[in-house]
């Protein structure tokens, strides 16, 4: 029987790109699974692979314990695409030379076609700007390859034995900086690999709504909204699964946006007509809060209580036995591929009691970020939560410096919406990774209406980032910030002062908590 999609692995020799890969595999439509070098090559050969895509590594296969791989993959009969380091790989597995350069290549390069035929580099020009990142060479080809480009610092930046199916490009067509690069990853998956595009945003949501169906049955299940892009995607999926059978919890904890818990509220319970379980507990969590102001102090107070009330609704569902969490592709992925058929800890505000013995249901397991909004979206999930940019599990306690109070928090809140409201008002919300404002610990001197003030300041915060691991400070127009800043002193009482923070991360992190 075939299989519902074809399947193309991405070998990781510790590419900092090897997530890309798949990503760009699966925007061909094509299924992609991240696999360790170091699986037995009967575990890689049993999940049916149409093809396989040796990733990019920081090594040299030079040194001591170079990253490898069974070499009986290259008689498996599957197509193989080697991208930088995996393309050396291949080439001295098979009896070609790499040696080092002393120099390398890095950034932008403009590769030369040779006169050779191409399968993979048929789309590519006959001179192509590509992004290069290595250090060593491939020098001369195996036996059965033909060189079909090359570059300044790569005598050969691409090969093949179309024969064997086996192909090696030195540049990286994954990243957005090579021009077709897209277009040579397509080459190999149709041309090379015979691949079908059948992974769609609606075959996502039949899968997933198929395997959940088969794993509840009729049983109850109960889901934990944080009013985050995840949690909510996870939710109408179950709900699109099996209904009534669902109870949402959404614990409000008093520390979120404005209008966060109402939007919550409003979509999922008269929207999805979703069992809803609203639990007002915001004079609890900031009870527990008063006078605190470690850092990790708030962060444990937070993720405790919110472990006790959740722990007394779960009591009320005492027949529910399945739990949905908002798990990713990602998290799969770096946390070794664990398969934990209890929960041990949310993912956001920290670990629920292991005596809480419910089995997980995570329909979002095999989708990477970007596929979790389109499914949000071809779920009719609201604009404003499909696109809602990360939002730190303790809220905004950690964008308050210093204690918690009900007055700091609603100044931060209206502050916020200000900074959010302007970003949106620019066009320029889903080109940031996190706009936000931050409440310091401190008051400034200021003249407001012929007066002397002694005021909050407050911080605005935006930066852009392809995956919150580093960031860049945006570059926001001027003009914008001048926006903000006034709104904010002439709207927000308690206001005096806003500065804006230029710093990245490293050396900062995004949050200022």
């Amino acid at each position: 029987m075939q299989p519902t999609h074809d399947t193309v692995l991405v070998v990781d020799f510790g590419a900092q790109y090897a997530q890309l890969i798949a990503r760009r595999v699966r925007e061909a439509r094509v299924y992609s699974e991240i696999v360790s070098r170091t699986s037995p090559l009967s575990d890689l050969l049993a999940r049916r692979p149409v093809g396989i895509i040796f990733s990019g590594g920081p090594a040299s296969v030079h040194v001591d314990a170079a990253p490898s791989i069974d070499a009986a993959v290259y008689d498996a009969g599957l197509p193989i695409l080697g991208i930088c380091y995996g393309a050396q790989l291949l080439a001295r597995d098979l009896g070609g030379t790499v040696e080092r350069t002393g120099g390398g290549e890095y950034g932008r390069t403009v590769m030369t076609r040779t006169d050779a035929a191409s399968l993979v580099l048929d789309p590519v020009a006959a001179e192509q700007i590509v992004w290069m990142s290595h250090g060593d060479a491939i020098t001369a080809a195996p036996d059965g390859f033909v060189v079909t480009a090359g570059s300044p610092g790569a005598p050969i930046a691409a090969l093949e034995d179309r024969a064997r199916g086996l192909y090696g490009v030195q540049f990286h067509p994954e990243v957005a900086h090579t021009e077709r690069g897209q277009d040579v990853l397509r080459a190999f998956l149709f041309d090379a690999c015979g691949a079908r595009p059948t992974w769609t945003h609606s075959s996502i949501i039949d899968d997933a709504v198929g395997e959940v169906r088969a794993q509840v049955g009729r049983e109850r299940v109960i889901c934990g909204l944080s009013g985050g892009v995840d949690s909510a995607v996870a939710a109408a999926l179950v709900h699109k699964a099996v209904g009534d059978q669902l109870t949402c919890v959404f614990v409000d904890t008093g520390l979120l946006r404005l209008g966060e818990a109402e939007q919550v509220e409003d979509t999922f319970r008269r929207q999805f007509a979703v069992d809803l379980v609203h639990v007002k507990a915001a004079d609890r969590f900031l009870g527990a809060l008063a006078g605190v102001t470690e850092p990790e102090a708030k962060r444990k107070i937070i993720g405790e209580t919110f472990i006790r009330v959740f722990e007394e609704v779960a009591r009320d569902l005492s027949d529910a036995h399945f739990l949905v969490q908002g798990t990713l592709y990602p998290d799969i992925v770096e946390s070794g591929g664990g398969d934990n058929a209890t929960i041990k800890s949310h993912h956001n505000v920290g670990g629920l009691p292991e005596d809480m013995d419910f089995e997980l249901v995570e329909p979002l397991r095999n989708l990477f970020k970007d596929e979790v909004r389109a499914v949000g979206e071809e779920l009719g999930l609201p604009e404003d939560i499909v696109w809602r940019q990360p939002f730190p599990g303790p809220g905004l306690a950690v964008r308050i410096i210093g204690e918690i109070t009900p007055e700091r928090l609603e100044i931060l809140r209206q502050a916020d919406h200000i900074v959010v409201d302007e970003i949106h008002r620019a066009g320029l919300y889903r080109d940031i990774w996190q706009s936000f404002a931050v409440l310091p610990a401190v008051r400034t001197v200021g003249v407001m209406g012929d007066g002397r003030t002694y005021e909050y300041p407050v911080v605005i915060r935006a930066v852009t980032s392809e995956d919150a691991m580093t960031a860049d400070w945006a570059r926001l127009p001027h003009d914008l910030l001048e926006r903000m800043a006034s709104r904010i002193i002439n709207e927000v009482p308690g206001i005096n002062r806003v500065a804006y923070d230029i710093t990245s991360k490293p050396p900062g992190t995004i949050e200022w908590e």
